[in-house]
């Protein structure tokens, strides 16, 4: 008999209602029909004796722990033979939540945000009962979800960054043939066409630019350089709408070819962001985000990691699992387990599972078991070091600029360092370059854009000259994605927790930066 009053889940339901007890938000932690759970909501503000200052009400079947908020109640629905004390407490929880979300206590308000307001509510109570969580956990657990729409982001505005840089190196080498051809005496290639028009060639290659930038085909990568004879003039024509045939073949070779070194890097992006082609019945995604401070003249102010390996089970038959972690961190990492998880166990012998074995995981949600964090002023600790060295010359600064791969276990995608130039003076003059360059004019920065930097390629530099004082060039930012996590915590294997038989599961690591500065 005991058993089975500790398996009957005492807290129903948590519901947002008007004083009239209509439902704005409910969220049910049983089997319940919308008409039964409707009808107790509008049953409760008669139940309710204003001349009397309770927080709950009964009734034969249920009780109502209840919080006013303005216009509103916060109702939690309970079994009468729950702790009142408890309830009360978890009440208060779920008064404070609806703040974080919601600017003010209204039933529009309410009503926008009800998503994200379940979502919260099932942090704080599973199956019945109340988690031991606190605001901050809850906060940081329904954030999780958000993390691949942030890289999702971050993979297109670098696509669309590397388009936008490759049309106007595409107009540079148009006008860089044109001025050729006009030394030689010959006909430009590609403007010959145009004969004695008013429009000038630079503003044609620009025209032609934004053309091609405004069919949205963000993985453009240039046409090796054509020869400047007359030949290749000749077969576009002379007149009318041969123009726009050289437009049109400009769009198409844009899309079709591309030089080895952006075919690497299409490849790499490809690689690293999308999710397993063969996601099995057991995922896990593994995260990190990186917040890093350096100073400009060495020294690291602060660095900040933060990671969670994240489970999803879409099979019910493997709830029941463990999952032997594999830790070679030698960082100092500070570990923690979702309370649901024996952490004696992991303790011991480093494995993931649930307190109570005979208990499952959730099918079909993600589900934080490990985070860790790592927090240091160590130098040695900074994956990727960046130098930058502003130096006062005749005409302006001459900038020399360096980075270096500390972690060669890492490999690290889509890198771009951006560096800010001061404003109203024009473009810079680039000297050497690793990689590639994009100048933005509107935010008056330079981008280094590196698709790769590894154990291969782990350091690299970039001169440049602008007029301008040292202090100009900072910040510097930088922005990167990866497949391979910093701290090396790793799931090995997973194994059913009766019989100990492996099961097959998939794995998608992505370790991406929150802010990584040099001051």
């Amino acid at each position: 008999m005991g058993q089975n009053t500790v398996l009957t889940p005492v807290l129903l339901a948590a519901a947002v209602c008007t004083k009239a007890g209509k439902a704005i938000v409910s969220r049910q932690f049983v089997e319940m029909t919308r008409t039964r759970i409707e009808g107790l909501l509008a049953a409760f503000p008669k139940l309710m004796n204003t001349g009397k200052q309770h927080t709950f009400v009964e009734t034969e079947s249920v009780r109502y722990v209840y919080q006013p908020m303005e216009k509103l109640y916060m109702v939690l629905i309970t079994t009468k033979n729950s702790n009142i004390l408890e309830d009360l407490e978890t009440l208060r929880l779920f008064s404070r939540v609806i703040p974080e979300y919601c600017r003010a206590l209204e039933e529009n308000e309410i009503s926008e945000h009800c998503f994200d307001l379940i979502f919260a509510f099932d942090e704080i109570v599973a199956l019945g009962y109340r988690e031991n969580v606190n605001l901050a956990q809850i906060r940081t657990f329904t954030e999780m979800d958000s993390h691949e729409e942030k890289v999702f982001r971050a993979v297109r505005e670098t696509q669309e960054r590397e388009a936008k840089a490759e049309m106007r190196r595409k107009a540079k080498e148009l006008q860089q043939a044109r001025r050729d051809a006009e030394r030689q005496g010959k006909k430009a290639p590609g403007f010959g066409g145009f004969g004695s028009s008013a429009v000038s060639g630079g503003s044609t290659a620009a025209m032609i630019t934004e053309t091609i930038i405004e069919t949205d085909k963000p993985k453009v990568a240039p046409a090796p350089a054509r020869p400047s004879g007359p030949s290749k003039a000749l077969k576009l024509g002379a007149k009318g709408k041969e123009v726009d045939n050289f437009v049109d073949k400009l769009k198409s070779e844009g899309e079709t070819i591309v030089s080895s070194n952006m075919g690497k890097r299409t490849s790499e992006a490809t690689k690293v962001h999308a999710p397993p082609i063969n996601m099995e019945s057991v995922h896990m995604k593994i995260e990190e985000k990186i917040t890093l401070t350096c100073g400009r003249d060495g020294g690291l102010q602060n660095m900040e990691l933060h990671g969670m390996i994240m489970l999803r089970i879409s099979d019910d038959k493997f709830g029941r699992i463990r999952l032997h972690v594999e830790n070679d961190d030698k960082k100092g990492v500070q570990l923690q387990t979702h309370p649901n998880v024996d952490k004696k166990l992991f303790t011991a012998e480093s494995l993931i599972g649930l307190k109570n074995p005979e208990k499952s995981f959730p099918v079909n949600s993600d589900v934080g078991v490990l985070k860790w964090r790592l927090q240091t002023t160590e130098e040695s600790f900074i994956p990727l070091t960046i130098n930058c060295w502003p130096s006062e010359s005749g005409n302006g600064c001459d900038v020399n600029i360096e980075y270096e791969l500390q972690e060669e276990n890492l490999e690290l995608n889509d890198v771009v360092i951006t560096i800010p130039l001061p404003s109203g003076v024009g473009a810079p003059v680039i000297g050497e370059i690793d990689g590639e360059y994009r100048h933005d004019s509107r935010r008056n920065t330079l981008e280094w854009c590196l698709p790769v930097i590894d154990a291969k390629n782990k350091s690299g530099s970039l001169e440049f000259s602008i007029a301008g004082q040292p202090n100009d060039f900072f910040p510097v930012q930088v922005s990167f994605i990866s497949k391979k996590n910093y701290c090396n915590i790793q799931v090995t294997k997973v194994t059913q927790v009766d019989g100990n038989s492996p099961v097959r599961f998939s794995t998608e690591t992505t370790f991406l930066v929150d802010k990584y500065e040099i001051l």
